[in-house]
């Protein structure tokens, strides 16, 4: 219990300037009920009770952050599909409110804490699975073994579910973190070639020239909360001084002047070429603005293709496209999405049944193709997925590096990403402290 209270101290500590999500697209809808009473919310999707005769004896109830948009296309595909092999089981699958992860973490550890767990929960795996430490159910004999997924997952994935000498979790899809995306038409007007961005100066130098060429902003950065500019850094700094300084700083060896260095150009971004709206827009407000011409390039993970999909009038390679963030060629910014399950499990059953068919095939291709991330499958047919989603699950599986995501959870502990995005909240959201941001990420993975 201390272990759980001290995880949602955490959780609200890094809230500073509000969350703003996970990646996943949310609508300006609640979701239903956050389900901080402990019954779950009365928002989601629920099936029938099973019937006479059913095996099934109890509900399978599972929560999750997408709310809206292109995860909640997905989320739908998936529970489909779900209902499909398992008809006749009792199902309730709950969106928890419209501020992503942050608000479905602080539901989930109060549950715990009041001895009322949910059957499963959509979450990141890695270092965020501190916060539920010694709360967890080892799917490792009945799911893992049992399916022979240690054969089928990717082996980074396959790690990264591994918590605390359990699996408690099974992989759902992967996010690249490390993509710019550009509307096709801003960059011919202002005479921008995308393949010549390789660094930093020449993504600097085309903002420039957009700037100067056209009347369209460089650059969409969402400022509504910090996750989006410790987003940005991270690949500022991996493309600026390299994969090795990057892991250096969140193995807590960080080389300050090259944060400096970084933060610096993140400060000239965020000052010239951003829109004026930033501070009070999602990244969603921001791909809309680049669906409509009104922004020419995006830095976001490949959840951003997900709610281009959406628009039949915005089409991969015909108006936008995406290169790796200039300086990253060859890395793979690494996130993932999974499906987690709580000890004490009020439905053990119907959790591995669930928790099997996550990591099936069928699941993973229904959810991925419509979120805009790829299977964690290694074995999956390439034909299967759609075009853009094809060519990001060839870079999962063949790139040089594969650096955690710090924004989300993978790299860090929940303390030391909530401080990392009270340092970004304080010092690089405006006004402008770049030596005293420096100090406070140098702190914030200290430990």
């Amino acid at each position: 219990m201390a272990a759980l209270g001290a995880g949602i101290a955490a959780g609200v500590a890094g809230c500073s300037g509000g969350d703003g999500g996970d990646g996943g697209s949310t609508s300006s809808g609640d979701g239903g009920s956050d389900g901080s009473d402990g019954s779950g919310g009365d928002g989601g999707s629920t099936s029938s009770d099973g019937g006479s005769g059913s095996q099934w004896d109890t509900q399978l109830e599972v929560l999750h952050g997408w709310a809206g948009g292109d995860g909640e296309a997905a989320v739908n595909a998936l529970i489909d599909a779900f209902k499909s092999e398992y008809p006749d089981m009792p199902t309730k699958f709950q969106a928890v409110g419209a501020s992503a992860n942050v608000n479905l973490n602080a539901t989930i550890l109060r549950r715990m804490v009041n001895g009322n767990p949910m059957s499963s929960f959509a979450n990141w795996p890695g270092n965020n699975l501190e916060r539920y430490r010694g709360n967890l159910m080892d799917l490792e004999a009945d799911v893992w073994e049992a399916e022979g997924y240690k054969d089928v997952m990717q082996d980074r994935a396959v790690e990264l579910c591994t918590f605390n000498d359990q699996i408690p979790a099974v992989p759902l899809g992967s996010h690249r973190m490390n993509n710019l995306f550009y509307n096709i038409a801003a960059f011919e007007e202002a005479g921008v070639d995308p393949e010549s961005l390789n660094d930093m100066p020449s993504l600097m130098d085309a903002l420039d020239a957009i700037k100067s060429e056209t009347d369209i902003a460089p650059m969409g950065q969402a400022m509504v909360a910090p996750w989006t500019v410790l987003q940005l850094w991270a690949q500022v700094l991996q493309s600026q001084a390299g994969v090795d300084a990057y892991m250096n700083y969140i193995e807590g060896n960080g080389d300050r002047q090259a944060i400096v260095d970084s933060l610096e150009l993140v400060k000239e971004i965020q000052q010239n070429y951003i829109t004026n709206d930033a501070s009070t827009s999602s990244f969603t407000d921001m791909g809309g603005k680049m669906i409509a011409g009104e922004v020419a390039c995006m830095h976001q993970g490949n959840w951003l293709a997900g709610q281009f999909r959406t628009d039949d009038s915005f089409n991969f390679e015909e108006h936008w496209d995406w290169i790796p963030f200039p300086g990253t060629e060859g890395t793979y910014g690494y996130h993932i999405d999974a499906i987690v399950a709580p000890a004490n499990n009020p439905s053990p059953e119907e959790t591995i049944a669930w928790e099997k068919f996550v990591g099936t095939t069928d699941a993973q291709v229904a959810f991925n193709n419509l979120k805009g991330s790829v299977p964690l499958r290694t074995d999956v047919d390439s034909s299967q997925l759609g075009d853009f989603i094809a060519l990001t699950y060839e870079d999962l599986t063949s790139s040089d590096r594969y650096p955690p995501t710090i924004a989300h959870g993978l790299a860090v502990t929940p303390e030391e990403m909530g401080n990392c995005k009270t340092a970004m909240s304080e010092n690089m959201m405006g006004p402008y402290d770049v030596e005293a941001a420096a100090d406070a990420l140098l702190s914030a993975v200290s430990n």
